[in-house]
């Protein structure tokens, strides 16, 4: 029942749908059935963009029921990115933002996501857009050094780097720092979403903070460290 609470909530307080959530509930409605019809469903989305959306990707069927599912994040990065910028997106999961930033804003991004299963779409959905010249897949995780880490498998936007050594949970994959990432450009703009990785992801980019054409950082994490690290580089 909280759940469903929750959902509601979204749906009817949403920003874009609050003033009509009845629009919001019927597109979760017909999403339901349609999401169980067709394992691959394609989403025609902002400015011409599209998505590849199946039953059970949270974050992106967010987008369907309510047209940005993190709004205030998602209309920055609209109103923000222009045709000659770079755009990091660090923890892309299936493209929603890179998507955003290659087709609808036109820039430059690097996509980095370390789950081989995400990464897959991810690529599909740059496939989708006709992206391939616009966007750069890095299939590795990101912290404060280099060599290999544990990463949650079947959590969608939750999988995260793991302490648990249990196969059947995680797996290992590449790991690197965002200064190797980008030591050959810098971008204007970064996207976090670590889940929780993030005092790590920053203090293997010294450099890329240290950049003076980096001028933005969306992180989700409000921790006291990850705070105080971004403020000592100006932001």
């Amino acid at each position: 029942m909280n759940r469903i609470s929750r959902q509601v909530a979204f749906l009817t307080g949403h920003p874009l749908t609050k003033d009509r959530p009845m629009s919001a509930i019927g597109r979760f409605l017909a999403w339901q059935v349609r999401s169980r019809l067709n394992t691959d469903n394609e989403f025609h989305w902002i400015g011409g963009s599209k998505l590849l959306v199946r039953r059970g990707m949270t974050g992106a069927t967010g987008n369907i029921y309510c047209g940005l599912h993190e709004f205030v994040d998602m209309a920055f990065l609209l109103h923000f990115l222009r045709p000659s910028d770079l755009f990091g997106d660090v923890g892309a999961n299936i493209g929603s933002y890179t998507v955003l930033a290659s087709a609808a804003c036109g820039a430059q991004s690097v996509a980095i996501e370390p789950d081989p299963g995400t990464a897959n779409s991810l690529r599909n959905n740059i496939a989708l857009n006709k992206l391939e010249t616009k966007v750069r897949v890095a299939e590795t995780a990101v912290g404060e050094r280099q060599g290999s880490i544990r990463f949650t498998v079947g959590l969608d936007t939750m999988n995260k780097v793991s302490n648990e050594g249990n196969d059947e949970t995680s797996r290992l994959v590449p790991l690197t720092t965002l200064d190797r990432v980008f030591e050959e450009s810098s971008p204007i703009m970064l996207k976090l979403d670590v889940e929780g990785f993030e005092g790590p992801v920053l203090r293997g980019a010294a450099q890329l903070l240290a950049n003076k054409s980096l001028l933005a950082v969306q992180s989700e994490s409000r921790d006291a460290d990850v705070l105080a690290l971004l403020r000592s580089h100006g932001f």
